[in-house]
C-alpha cells in the first residue's frame, strides 16, 4: 500500500476525533447546558471509547491485517456521523425526557452519540501500524510516525473547529463534512487514494448537508432558527401562551430561555426583569448603568424607552448574540447604549475611570453559571466599579432553603463579605423558602438602611417581595480558587428538569398553536 494514502487517512481520522468532541458540546448544549459536567461527560466518554478502540484495533489487526476491514470501519463511522446530523436532536430529546439528573443524562447522551464513532476512530492508528509494519526493527519508528500524524490531525481539528468552523458553518454542516471526510479516508485506505475519494467527499458534503437541512426544516418548523455562534448554540422561536395571551419571541442560549420579547407590543416579557427597576429606588439619581449579559437586550431596550436620560453599557461575550438581537429582537443603535463584546470578568478586571451608579447581573443561567462572576474577587471588582452609594442587582435561580438553595446562599454569603448590605427579593413567592424561583439579590455599597416601600406603585409591588427571614450561612464563600458552582447548582437543575416539558414537544405545540391562530384569523 502506498504510504501517502494510509498516512492521509490517519491524519483525517485524528482530526475528525476532535471535531466530533467539540461539536458534541453544541449538540448537548440545548439539553444539558455547557457546564463542566457536560464537558466531563464528553471528555470521559471519548477517552474511554478511544482506549477501547486502541485495544480492539491492535488485536483485530494482528488477526486480520486487511486494509479493506479498516476502510469499512472508517466508512461506517462516516455513516454514523451522517446519522448524528440527521437524528441527534431526536435522541437527545428522548434522553433528556428520561433522565432528570444532569450528570447521568450527559454521560448517557455522550455515550450514545460519540461512543461508537470514537471506538471506531480508535481502531485506526494501531491497525495502520500493523499495515505499515514492514519489519520488526522499524516498529517503533512506524508507530511513532503514525501516532504523531494522528495527534497533528487532532490538533488541526481542534483549532479549526473552535476558531473557525463552529462560528461560520454550524454543527450540522460540520457533521456532514466529517462524514464526507471519513468517506474519503476509507477510500484512501481501500484504494490508496485517487479521484474516487474526491468525488465521494464532494457528494457526501453537498448531498448530505442538503438532506439534513430539508429534514431539519420539517422537524423544527418554519418559525425556528437554530444558529451556532463562536460561543453558543442558539434557538430563536415564537411561543404562544394560553387563551388571550400575547405571543412572544424567545431566545434560548444553549439550554436556557435567556430572553423574551412581546412580538405585538413592547415591554418586558420575563417576570424577573422589571425588578431591575429597583435600581432607581435604592439609588434615585441612577444615571450610568452597567448590565452584565445581553441576550435579547430586553432590559437595555426598556431602559432606553422609559428613561429620558442616563446611559446603559452592556457587556455581552458573544457578538453573535448581539447580531441575532438586532435581527430578531428589534435592537437598534442608540447613543446612550454602549456594547462591549468580552467576558464580563475581564471587563471588570480592567477597571474604568468613570464609575457606575448601578450594576445589573443577568448572566447567571439555570443550568450553568460562569463561576468567575460569583466569587469574592469578582464582587470586589464590582464594588470598586460602583459609585459610593451604588447598587448591585443580580438575578439568580434557586431557593433560599433546602438543597436547591445552596448556590444562592453561597453567593449571598460571598456578597456579604464585600458589601455592607445584601437584600433578597423572591419574584414568585416571598414566603416559600423551598420554592425554586428567580431571586433578585440587591447589594448596597452604602451602609445606610433603605426603605422598603415606595410611592411608585410598581416599585412598591416589587419591594413587598423582600425576603424577611434569616438566610442560613451554611455554605462556604466562593473564591476564584474554589467555586464549585456546578455541584451547588445540581439540585436546582434536577428540580427544573423534572418540572420542564420536553423542549421539542413544546416547540411543536407552539407551532400548532400558531397555525390555529392564523386559521382563526
Amino acid at each position: 500500500m502506498r504510504r501517502p494514502g494510509l498516512d492521509a487517512a490517519v491524519l483525517i481520522c485524528g482530526a475528525c476525533t476532535m471535531v466530533l468532541e467539540l461539536v458534541g458540546s453544541r449538540l448537548l448544549a440545548p439539553y444539558f447546558g455547557t457546564s463542566v459536567f457536560v464537558w466531563t461527560a464528553l471528555i470521559g466518554v471519548v477517552l474511554a471509547a478511544l482506549s477501547a478502540g486502541y485495544w480492539a484495533g491492535g488485536r483485530l489487526a494482528d488477526r486480520c491485517p486487511d486494509p479493506r476491514l479498516l476502510a469499512g470501519a472508517i466508512f461506517l463511522t462516516g455513516i454514523y456521523c451522517a446519522g448524528l446530523a440527521l437524528l441527534s436532536d431526536v435522541l437527545l430529546t428522548f434522553v433528556q425526557h428520561q433522565f432528570a439528573d444532569l450528570r447521568l443524562g450527559s454521560v448517557i447522551s455522550a455515550g450514545l452519540l460519540f461512543g461508537p464513532p470514537s471506538v471506531c476512530l480508535g481502531l485506526v492508528v494501531p491497525y495502520a501500524v500493523r499495515l505499515r509494519l514492514d519489519a520488526v526493527e522499524h516498529g517503533g519508528a512506524t508507530a511513532g510516525r503514525l501516532y504523531a500524524l494522528s495527534t497533528w490531525g487532532s490538533i488541526a481539528g481542534t483549532f479549526l473547529t473552535g476558531f473557525v468552523l463552529l462560528a461560520h458553518f454550524g454543527h450540522t454542516v460540520i457533521l456532514w463534512c466529517v462524514a464526507a471526510a471519513l468517506g474519503a479516508a476509507s477510500l484512501l485506505v481501500w484504494s490508496a487514494g485517487g479521484r474516487a475519494a474526491r468525488i465521494v467527499l464532494v457528494a457526501f458534503a453537498l448531498g448530505g448537508a442538503g438532506a439534513s437541512e430539508a429534514l431539519g426544516a420539517v422537524w423544527r418548523g418554519p418559525a425556528f432558527f437554530d444558529v451556532d455562534t463562536a460561543y453558543n448554540r442558539i434557538w430563536i422561536y415564537d411561543a404562544f401562551g394560553g387563551q388571550g395571551a400575547d405571543p412572544v419571541r424567545v431566545m434560548q442560549i444553549n439550554d436556557e430561555m435567556s430572553s423574551k420579547m412581546f412580538t405585538a407590543r413592547g415591554g418586558l416579557a420575563d417576570g424577573y426583569t422589571p425588578y431591575y427597576h429597583l435600581a432607581r429606588h435604592f439609588k434615585p439619581d441612577t444615571g450610568r448603568v452597567l448590565m452584565i449579559g445581553g441576550a435579547g437586550y430586553s432590559y437595555p431596550k426598556d431602559f432606553l424607552r422609559t428613561r429620558s436620560g442616563g446611559r446603559i453599557d452592556v457587556v455581552e461575550i458573544d457578538p453573535g448574540v448581539t447580531a441575532l438581537a438586532r435581527r430578531h429582537f428589534a435592537l437598534a443603535d442608540d447613543p446612550r447604549l454602549g456594547i462591549f463584546h468580552e467576558d464580563a470578568r475581564t471587563f471588570l478586571n480592567r477597571g474604568h475611570a468613570e464609575r457606575y451608579d448601578a450594576i445589573l447581573g443577568d448572566a447567571f443561567m439555570s443550568y450553568s453559571i460562569p463561576f468567575q462572576l460569583v466569587t469574592v474577587e469578582a464582587a470586589r471588582r464590582m464594588h470598586a466599579l460602583l459609585a459610593d452609594d451604588g447598587v448591585l442587582i443580580v438575578n439568580v435561580i434557586g431557593s433560599l432553603e433546602g438543597p436547591a438553595g445552596r448556590l444562592p446562599r453561597a453567593f449571598i454569603a460571598t456578597l456579604k463579605t464585600v458589601f455592607p448590605q445584601v437584600h433578597v427579593f423572591a419574584v414568585r413567592d416571598p414566603d416559600d423558602g423551598a420554592l425554586v424561583q428567580n431571586l433578585i439579590l440587591v447589594a448596597l455599597k452604602s451602609s445606610e438602611r433603605p426603605l422598603f416601600y415606595s410611592r411608585d406603585t410598581e416599585l412598591d409591588r416589587y419591594l413587598h417581595h423582600v425576603w424577611i427571614r434569616e438566610i442560613p450561612a451554611d455554605v462556604p464563600v466562593l473564591t476564584d480558587d474554589r467555586a464549585p458552582v456546578e455541584e451547588l447548582l445540581s439540585p436546582v437543575v434536577s428540580v427544573l428538569r423534572r418540572g420542564s416539558s420536553n423542549p421539542w414537544i413544546r416547540r411543536w405545540k407552539n407551532l400548532v398553536s400558531a397555525g390555529r391562530k392564523k386559521r382563526a384569523a
